[in-house]
């Protein structure tokens, strides 16, 4: 039965289901944007099975340049390869992007035989792209194509295609640059992700890239400035018992107890997976004391260490948790990779 239409009701087109579908006035907007965030996710997600060897091949000619990578494109093809460009160069890779039109008046001479050039075309048939592109075959350089139509005539004069197609835009008339806009957004960071893994750049590289901002700030910050401190850390004395230990570690939430000394030397850790192992191996703590079942010399940092630092031993190690004491051993306190992310917001952090 088709739904009554009234002053309150106005007829949503579902414009990838081809019909209509009534929807109260105030909800249109809603409406709306699902439809839109429902095919750009559905575009984007039909890229898994579009990669082939030539996403390998375009990764390794890349990493293997002497050259940069030379982004360019026109119109919102434009638009999305300067945020190409961006990511490309805050993560280790030298981009830089060129415009079709002034390559053609004299900007092309920055382009050398070394370089990648990275072009970007939902249709392939740009005309303003397809003349640079011509010349940049001419001077030598490798050419990759990120389109949508892997028979276009981009597509026939490139090294390397990387099929960017999608089912249909968002736009309900199919005309305004949406979900192929977005796939090729998309593709751009798998491309620059990749190149993060091969050539092994860290949150310490990241942070040479982006000394002023959020994360920067934080990555270049000491651990002192955000750790926990003694007097917050759970911990008890060397001697008392395993369950003493463990009512400490309960009490505190914490998941670890440090045990130290009267002097506050760190003498080892008692967490909860020391607690898991020891009962499912059958081993009774009841009449053992903290000693017997801690683990002896736990990872430690100084908390002169940068944040930046302390991520790396924390990715090497395979843990998220520091504790934090000085050269003589002495417990400070303990930093968790939340204190360095932040917890709950922005972390305020004072830089000399």
């Amino acid at each position: 039965m088709s739904e009554k239409i009234n002053s309150d009701s106005v007829p949503f087109p579902v414009h990838y289901n081809k019909g209509l579908t009534m929807v109260k006035k105030k909800d249109l907007s809603i409406q709306l944007a699902k439809d839109v965030l429902k095919i750009e996710a559905e575009s984007i997600s039909s890229l898994i099975d579009k990669l082939d060897d030539n996403f390998t091949k375009a990764v390794d000619t890349i990493y293997k340049s002497n050259g940069r990578v030379i982004v360019t494109g026109i119109g919102k093809s434009g638009l999305i390869g300067k945020k190409i460009v961006a990511t490309l160069t805050s993560t280790g890779t030298q981009a830089i992007f060129l415009h079709p039109v002034e390559g053609m008046h004299g900007d092309l001479g920055i382009v050398t035989k070394n370089d990648i050039v990275l072009a970007i075309s939902n249709s392939g048939e740009t005309h303003e792209l397809n003349l640079i592109v011509t010349s940049v075959r001419e001077i030598g350089a490798i050419l990759i194509a990120l389109t949508g139509d892997t028979n276009s005539s981009l597509a026939r004069s490139c090294n390397l295609v990387i099929d960017v197609g999608v089912e249909r835009e968002a736009c309900p008339f199919g005309l305004a640059p949406t979900s192929s806009s977005t796939a090729a957004l998309a593709m751009g960071d798998a491309l620059a992700v990749a190149l993060i893994e091969k050539r092994k750049f860290n949150e310490k590289d990241f942070y040479k890239f982006h000394p002023g901002g959020n994360l920067g700030m934080r990555l270049r910050a000491k651990v002192k400035e955000v750790m926990i401190s003694y007097a917050q850390t759970p911990k008890v004395l060397t001697g008392v018992t395993a369950t003493r230990a463990i009512e400490e570690m309960d009490a505190n939430n914490k998941g670890f107890v440090l045990v130290t000394d009267r002097k506050k030397t760190l003498l080892g850790i008692f967490t909860d997976g020391d607690l898991r192992r020891l009962v499912k191996r059958g081993v009774s703590f009841h009449d053992k004391t903290v000693d017997e079942v801690m683990t002896r010399n736990p990872k430690t940092i100084d908390e002169n260490i940068s944040l930046a630092q302390t991520i790396e031993s924390m990715q090497r190690d395979e843990i998220t948790t520091l504790v934090v004491a000085n050269g003589e051993n002495t417990l400070k306190g303990y930093i968790h990779l939340h204190d360095i992310l932040g917890r709950g917001g922005t972390l305020k952090i004072a830089l000399p």
